[in-house]
Formats: C-alpha cells, sequence, structure tokens
C-alpha cells in the first residue's frame, strides 16, 4: 500500500506542476503585449496562499513530503505571475495586488503559520492546518462554478478551456485517490469535489462543443464575467 501511494503522489505531483505551469501561454501573452489587459491578479494570489499553506501542511505532517514538494513548485510558479502582474498591470491594478498580496501571502500566511506553531501542537495543529488548506481550495472552486454557469448560458465553451477542465478531472481525481490511500480528509474532501466539478465541466464540452451560440448570449456570458471579477 506504501509503495502504491508514493507511485500514485508521484503521478500527482506531475499532472499539478502542468496545472501550475497551465498559465504560462496567459502571461507569455501579457509579458509580449506589455500590459495584463483585462486579466485579474486575483486567482494566482489565492493560489500562491493555497500552495504555501499545504507546503506547510505537508511539511508538518509526517510522510506528506509529495505534498510539500510539488506546493513548494507552485510556490514558485505562482510567486513568478503575482511578479509580472506587479510589473505588467496598470497602476490602479499594480496597487489592488500589492493590498492582495500583503494582506493574504504575508499578512493571513504569517498569522496562520505563527498561530499553529505557537498554540497548537501534534495532531491538533495538523488538523488545523488541514481546516484551512481544505477550506481555501473549496472557496476557490466558485472560479470553475462561474465558468459553467457562463458556458449553460451562453451555450459556448469558449469561456472554459478544454486543458483546464481536463487537469482539474485528472488532478482532482489522483489527489483523492492518493487521499484515500493516506486516509487523509483534509486532501479527499477539496480534490473529490474538483475531480467531481471536472468531469461537469468535461461533459458540457462534450454537450456545447459544437453548439452555435447567439450574439446575445455571448454578450450576456461577457457582461456577467465582467461583473464576477
Amino acid at each position: 500500500m506504501e509503495e502504491l501511494s508514493f507511485i500514485v503522489g508521484v503521478i500527482g505531483n506531475v499532472i499539478s506542476v502542468l496545472v501550475f505551469l497551465s498559465p504560462v501561454g496567459t502571461f507569455w501573452r501579457i509579458a509580449k503585449n506589455g500590459s495584463t489587459e483585462d486579466f485579474e491578479s486575483l486567482p494566482y494570489v489565492c493560489t500562491l496562499l493555497s500552495s504555501s499553506l499545504w507546503t506547510y501542511y505537508g511539511i508538518t505532517k509526517p510522510g506528506a513530503y509529495l505534498v510539500a514538494t510539488v506546493n513548494g513548485f507552485g510556490i514558485l510558479a505562482e510567486a513568478v505571475y503575482v511578479v509580472l502582474f506587479l510589473i505588467y498591470a496598470p497602476r490602479k491594478m499594480r496597487v489592488k495586488t500589492g493590498i492582495l498580496v500583503g494582506i493574504l501571502n504575508v499578512g493571513f500566511l504569517a498569522a496562520a503559520i505563527l498561530a499553529t506553531h505557537l498554540a497548537l501542537e501534534g495532531d491538533t495543529r495538523i488538523d488545523a492546518i488541514g481546516f484551512m488548506c481544505a477550506g481555501l481550495n473549496i472557496i476557490m472552486y466558485g472560479s470553475p462554478l462561474a465558468a459553467m454557469k457562463t458556458v449553460v448560458k451562453s451555450k459556448s465553451v469558449e469561456y472554459m478551456p478544454f486543458f483546464l477542465s481536463f487537469f482539474l478531472f485528472l488532478n482532482g481525481g489522483i489527489w483523492a485517490f492518493y487521499a484515500l490511500l493516506e486516509h487523509d480528509i483534509f486532501l479527499g474532501v477539496p480534490n473529490g469535489i474538483g475531480f467531481l466539478l471536472g468531469t461537469v465541466q468535461l461533459i458540457l464540452y462534450a454537450i456545447y462543443r459544437k453548439a452555435r451560440p447567439s450574439n446575445d448570449t455571448i454578450s450576456q456570458g461577457l457582461l456577467e464575467q465582467g461583473f464576477q471579477k
């Protein structure tokens, strides 16, 4: 069972690395154009926080080094994305991004580490970190839900890239399986939700990939996405 867990964890690491690298095309475009255009920094700031907390969880929990290694890579990748945002964003977005980084990636992260390290110990500390990690991941799944709503309303998969949905499906599935092998509820719950959302997204993609949306539904979808930023 230990050997199987290790193999599944390594596969999960590879898939997660691909997920972390998926925005490279977006940031190549940003660097090439010298502007962040209408892209938002919040998803990358939140993913940086999530990776930091999961790395802390992996370091704290005995035997969870595979969780720590892949999220350590995630910290590096997301930090690069955030720095590029700070370089190429308009002044207003740069200030907003800086404030978010200060509050979430510095203030909240430092408070979480200090509070759990100084006030808690043993399994209680691990559970507290796990609750924070799982809770943040579940909140972050609001983005796929918004994308799915737009697809159904616009009858177009333009706003839900196939490979992102596919990797959400793979990543959630492999880490949920790893969590099952390791009896880790904090890894299992958010990744199980990710697997289910990825499955639904792939089903929606199969339904609407050949659909021809009207101009009205496309405009409505774009309008709603604008309000959801």
